[in-house]
């Protein structure tokens, strides 16, 4: 079969054997592979994630050393099946899979792995147990949205995050325009998006945000009905005891509004999907008190922020990854359902020899955002 391999940080395509399916295995043809930023990241940095991954006692992620196919957001059709398959996966039928597959005794992550040779490929080798039948005809440009959507799901679980709430989306890329398609869906009734380039703003606007902020001349945070200084914090505690303590059992009224989580201040929930050095610190200074902070954004390299600060704002900070499997397949549903719509975030197709081309023209905000590789076609350019 033919696939895209990354080598060093080459993109070539090569000849590569028909994969096999043991037991409880399938081998799909792919019809669609998204190209995420981690792939990005993986062909310039994999050996720093390496580095990473072997501190959790994982040996076998890429390295520049160990060429490795790409590619985990990832439709196909079944082609074969292994020993033990379930029925619903016959031959023919389209799938999504999390990409984890087996590889002797131990499980891998498809197309970050030399173990686990990815969707950048006409064919590849997914498990059964982790696969998911598309329903209602889905089509295969959207059934491949599966994962990014599901990255973008658990984020917005992890954030907590109420229809009252302010949702800010530090971020415009392909997984902040993903959250803001999760928080219009979920009917967050503020969703401010902030972004440097002038098309992601516009894409975030398709997606559902309420607001666009280009940061460069505008905070995301301004006109927010926050406490943001410490003297308007310390004006806020006294006058409300003022008012309080003039209740006859006032403290039960305080631990009403305490259990109804209005008896001290709020602040919005933000999700910082950016991921380059400061991001974390410029959040922790600008941010209003009691903020909820999501970081989605992968930083790359090592970073630094004043835990002193956080604390007198007193930050919730939540570090989220992936998704569990369950969303991944209620990811699926709300697709095929229509109960989300992430249509905007798909901005070009490439055929196998057009990847590396692809690769460049992500680097331009301004040209794409999401781009689909299908290995039938023969386009070179998105």
């Amino acid at each position: 079969m033919r696939a895209v391999s990354c080598a060093g940080t080459e993109l070539s395509v090569v000849e590569l054997p028909d994969p096999t399916p043991a037991r409880g295995q399938l081998v799909l043809d792919v019809l669609r592979c998204g190209i995420c930023g981690s792939d990005l990241h993986a062909r310039r940095h994999c050996d720093d994630l390496a580095e990473v991954m072997e501190e959790l006692d994982y040996d076998a992620f890429m390295r520049t050393s160990s060429p490795t196919v790409l590619g985990h957001e990832l439709v196909g059709e079944v082609r074969e099946r292994g020993r033990g398959a379930r029925r619903e996966f016959r031959e023919g039928a389209h799938v999504v899979s999390f990409p984890l597959v087996r590889h002797g005794r131990d499980a891998h992550p498809i197309g970050l792995s030399p173990l686990a040779p990815g969707a950048y490929a006409e064919q590849v080798l997914v498990e059964q147990s982790m696969s998911f039948v598309v329903p209602n005809g889905l089509a295969p440009d959207v059934a491949v949205l599966t994962e990014p959507m599901a990255v973008a799901l658990h984020a917005v679980n992890a954030s907590e995050v109420s229809r009252r709430d302010v949702a800010i989306v530090l971020g415009c890329g392909p997984v902040g325009l993903a959250v803001i398609c999760w928080l219009r869906a979920r009917g967050v009734r503020t969703v401010v998006a902030s972004d440097l380039s002038p098309g992601r703003r516009a894409l975030a606007e398709r997606c559902g945000a309420h607001v666009v902020v280009d940061p460069a001349e505008d905070s995301p945070y301004a006109g927010l009905k926050h406490v943001t200084s410490a003297p308007d914090l310390f004006r806020l505690a006294v006058g409300s005891m003022d008012r309080l303590r003039r209740v006859p059992g006032w403290r039960h009224v305080f631990r009403a509004a305490d259990a109804a989580g209005v008896a001290t201040p709020s602040g919005p929930v933000v999700f910082e999907c950016v991921g380059v050095p400061g991001m974390i610190e410029s959040v922790v200074s600008a941010a209003p008190m009691a903020s909820r902070v999501v970081v989605v954004g992968v930083c790359m390299g090592g970073d630094s922020f004043r835990p002193s600060m956080a604390i007198n704002k007193e930050l919730d900070l939540r570090f989220v990854l992936c998704y569990t499997p369950l969303e991944f397949r209620d990811t699926l549903h709300a697709l095929a359902d229509g109960k989300v719509d992430a249509s905007a975030l798909v901005t070009g197709t490439v055929g196998l020899d057009g990847v590396a081309n692809a690769f460049d023209a992500l680097g331009d905000p301004e040209r794409h955002a999401k781009i689909l590789i299908d290995p039938a076609s023969s386009a070179t350019a998105p």
